[in-house]
């Protein structure tokens, strides 16, 4: 069976930092690439409070198995208290790019 991809969505307020994180990410090996998308409007409830804030957010493309490498990565680097990470499975996929992230990432064994 061929090894399932992810899309892992973080949110962040720093575009440079995170511009500069998700190069890491992509330069280790941990993702094939991500795809920043600018201005995002974020409504939360932070500490009993509605807060609101302009983000940048990234859709990182990787191997499911890698996922718990990227989630550590970012809860050690990033600079929230509470970063935002999804890792959303992918079911559906052109076989040309699951094969393109898969050859572009480490193999985690």
């Amino acid at each position: 069976m061929a090894e399932a991809i992810c899309e892992v969505v973080i949110t962040a307020d720093d575009e440079g930092w995170f511009l500069d994180f998700t190069r890491a990410l992509v330069r280790d090996r941990l993702v094939a690439c991500g795809q920043h998308i600018t201005p995002v409007r974020s409504i939360y409830l932070w500490q009993g409070v509605i807060e609101e804030s302009v983000e940048t957010r990234v859709a990182l493309h990787t191997r499911a198995s890698l996922v718990p490498a990227v989630l550590e990565r970012t809860r050690s680097e990033h600079p929230y208290d509470v970063p935002c990470v999804l890792a959303l499975r992918v079911d559906q996929v052109n076989p040309d790019y699951r094969a393109w992230v898969i050859a572009s990432t480490r193999d985690p064994n």
